[in-house]
């Protein structure tokens, strides 16, 4: 074993290790035994694919040219819908709906530029598509609705508006009606939705609509058909986002807990439980320990675990009596996997990225809680450093990363990340904290951050970094933080307002809440309304957290990675705490990324990101790392 100090160690995980061979697996579709998934592919520079598995075997459905994206509420998801062989997808470089014929080229369904599309469902007996329509002919005034598409010409009819957003349109087994959710400003569905039933006239049409559970306080997610016309939604009516069913007219909690079977729904087409043709269900929660699968008898209202050795279980689909859904480990990323609940066997289908690291290298997540608040307990995922080919001089301490998630309404898992594992094995610790107003622990913990953003998650990654420290894991002279977008926010906000870290990163962050509040898209335009208060009523507030407006009090090194493309965090965020950090003489970094928008899809951007960073690091903390770094730009580093 070789002695040399923390952060300096040698992996054999490279930046190249992860977009090489890797995939984001996306969303879940299966129908009888088949199943369809999307996947992007940063090797490709981010191209979408969308993939079948079918008679064990694996195929692209789409052409090499086609990117299966849809940019509704600029997250998209929801992008295509594969049942009883049609095959629908939103191709990206349009925003149109395309159908894949049997010989595989594509057929475009749709001719309406000013649309965007989302959520499709397929109504076969009437020849035509329920989907979210967001309409951009003015782009100050976009309009959100569901649409009914004929397939025989692409025909295009509003069928139901008056909403400022719409989701998961469901119909129902025999036709006659339709669920979908609604909300509207300043609401985010995890604060308030609406769950609608409507009915359909001959042609398709809405001809009654019902409201059946929901509300300003109330948050719906995945309303669902049983094949006996009973609906289930899931509803954090109790405090925790449990599952209901709906039943002549009567609406009962089907298992209730403290655990989460829903989500934020930041995109379309999540999906956190199936229907089984028995009438069970199948649905993953989440609770400390992390994700868990059940199957649940709705009649006799008992549940029975299915054992995985899953420790993050996510889209869970099903048909008849196969389930199908992404799993992740502790130690290996994650996996598209179908299940047998007959025969009680489960089948990898596709791996995220085919990794062949020893496990001896990866650090796990541990699991830890601190008191941020009285009485108030913050949770968090630990990575002490692990390599070993390396220790460092007894009584020396690991430089720690703080890691604050996007969101701010996200949720950090634990589930195996090799991005994590890059910097562990270098001899870096990390901390990836759920801080107040994270998904995961019921609607309370969610709401702790309700007028506070900037404020209380800023406090909780400090305390975490705090705590760390007392109890003699980390390096209190050596203390990181880093996050993207709202995540970006939060570490800014850290550096500006606390003394508490030596560096930080920022992937596409916030630096001027008020030019977060006047341009950003339609999704998020209120969103602010409830993280810190009504603009520009509470205008003196967004002034008072930004950390641009206090740029000479940020006083330590910073690094900022930025899509030029960006349309959630505009490009003028970053270059603005750039130049005034270059002004005011502290050291900094910046990287633009030509063809980027929110999130980083492409190969190289990904790789020259994270080996930036830790160039960046090895500068500011004098680490003598036993590998090469190719070296970037630092202004102001002596």
């Amino acid at each position: 074993m070789i002695n040399k100090p923390y952060g300096s160690w040698k992996s054999p995980i490279s930046g190249k290790s992860l977009v090489q061979s890797s995939l984001r697996l996306g969303q879940i579709q299966i129908d009888d035994e088949s199943i369809y998934w999307s996947e992007g592919r940063p090797a490709e520079k981010g191209r979408t694919a969308l993939m079948t598995w079918t008679d064990n075997k694996i195929h692209e459905i789409t052409s090499d040219d086609s990117d299966v994206r849809t940019r509704a509420h600029e997250y998209g998801g929801g992008a295509f819908l594969c049942v009883k062989e049609h095959y629908f997808y939103i191709n990206n470089s349009d925003q149109q709906i395309y159908e894949v014929h049997e010989n595989g080229e594509p057929r475009q369904v749709t001719n309406h530029p000013e649309y965007r599309f989302a959520d499709m469902i397929l109504d076969q007996k009437r020849g035509s598509l329920y989907v979210v329509g967001e309409n951009h002919a003015d782009s100050q005034n976009i309009k959100n609705c569901l649409l009914r598409i004929t397939l025989d010409g692409g025909g295009l009819q509003i069928i139901a508006e008056g909403h400022d957003f719409f989701s998961n349109p469901q119909l129902s087994p025999d036709g006659s009606q339709l669920l979908f959710l609604a909300w509207d400003h300043p609401n985010m569905p995890w604060d308030g939705t609406q769950l609608q039933l409507a009915d359909l006239d001959f042609d398709g049409n809405i001809a009654r609509i019902q409201e059946l559970a929901g509300g300003m306080d109330e948050s719906i997610f995945q309303p669902q058909w049983d094949p006996d016309g009973s609906i289930y939604f899931i509803s954090d009516r109790n405090g925790w986002w449990n599952i209901y069913r709906y039943y002549h007219s009567q609406i009962t909690c089907i298992l209730e807990s403290e655990a989460e079977f829903g989500l934020p729904q930041w995109v379309f087409g999540m999906s956190k439980y199936a229907v089984l043709n028995t009438g069970d269900l199948v649905a993953a929660y989440s609770d400390l320990s992390g994700s868990h699968l059940l199957r649940i008898d709705v009649q006799e209202g008992t549940s029975i675990e299915i054992k995985t050795h899953y420790t993050h279980i996510d889209q869970v689909k099903g048909s008849k009596n196969h389930i199908a859904f992404i799993g992740h480990t502790d130690s290996q990323p994650g996996e598209v996997v179908t299940m047998d609940l007959d025969e009680k066997t489960s089948h990898t289908i596709r791996k995220a990225a085919e990794i062949d690291i020893n496990e001896s290298y990866i650090s796990k997540a541990q699991h830890v809680s601190f008191e941020s608040a009285p009485d108030e307990l913050t949770h968090a995922w630990f990575y002490p450093p692990r390599n070993p080919d390396y220790e460092a001089r007894s009584g020396d301490l690991p430089p720690l990363i703080v890691l604050s998630h996007g969101g701010p309404t996200g949720n950090s898992s634990g589930a195996f990340s090799l991005a994590i594992q890059y910097w562990t094995s270098r001899g870096f610790a990390i901390v990836d904290v759920n801080y107040s107003g994270s998904t995961g622990y019921g609607r309370q913990y969610r709401e702790r951050l309700k007028g506070n953003w900037g404020v209380r998650d800023v406090h909780d990654c400090a305390t975490a970094a705090k705590y760390l420290v007392g109890e003699g894991l980390v390096d209190k002279e050596r203390l990181i933080i880093k996050g993207g977008s709202a995540g970006g926010y939060t570490t800014l906000a850290a550096l500006t307002f606390l003394d508490v870290f030596k560096a930080g990163a920022s992937y596409y962050g916030v630096g001027d809440l008020t030019l977060l509040a006047r341009d950003t898209h339609k999704f998020e335009s209120r969103y602010l309304d409830s993280m810190i208060g009504p603009y520009p009523e509470e205008k003196q507030l967004y002034i008072d957290r930004s950390p641009l407006n206090f740029a000479d009090q940020l006083d330590c090194p910073v690094i900022f990675m930025q899509g030029l493309d960006d349309s959630v965090v505009p490009p003028d965020q970053a270059k603005s705490m750039v130049a005034a950090l270059k002004n005011n003489g502290i050291p900094v970094a910046y990287l633009p990324f030509e063809g980027e928008s929110h999130g980083f899809r492409q190969a190289t951007t990904v790789v020259k990101a994270i080996e930036s960073e830790y160039y960046f690091y090895t500068r500011i903390f004098g680490i003598d790392p036993v590998e090469s770094v190719e070296p970037i730009e630092i202004f102001n580093l002596g």
